[in-house]
C-alpha cells in the first residue's frame, strides 16, 4: 500500500509538471498543487479514455491509461482552471 501511494505521488508530480510545461503562462501552483493536478488529471484521463473507447462513462471501474492519459487529463484540468479563473493565487475583482 505504501509503494502504491509513493508511485501515485511520483506519477502525479510528473504528469502535473508535464501538463504545466505544455500550457503556456505562469501557474501559481506549488509542488503539492502539481501533484494534485497530476492525480486528478489521471482520473480525468481515465474517464476520457473510457468515453472514447467504450462510448460510455463508467465511474465504477478503474482503467489505468498511463502517463500520456494523465498528462492529457491534467492539461484539460489546468485549461479549465484558467478559463474559470479559479486558479489558486489569482484574485477575482
Amino acid at each position: 500500500m505504501v509503494v502504491f501511494i509513493i508511485v501515485l505521488l511520483i506519477v502525479g508530480f510528473i504528469a502535473g509538471a508535464i501538463a504545466r510545461l505544455l500550457m503556456p503562462g505562469r501557474d501559481p501552483l506549488g509542488v503539492f498543487g502539481t501533484i494534485v493536478l497530476g492525480i486528478a488529471g489521471s482520473f480525468v484521463g481515465g474517464f476520457l479514455q473510457n468515453l472514447v473507447e467504450y462510448r460510455s462513462l463508467s465511474v465504477h471501474g478503474f482503467h489505468p491509461v498511463g502517463l500520456i492519459g494523465s498528462v492529457i487529463g491534467a492539461w484539460v484540468l489546468l485549461l479549465l482552471l484558467r478559463l474559470t479563473g479559479l486558479e489558486p493565487g489569482r484574485r477575482r475583482y
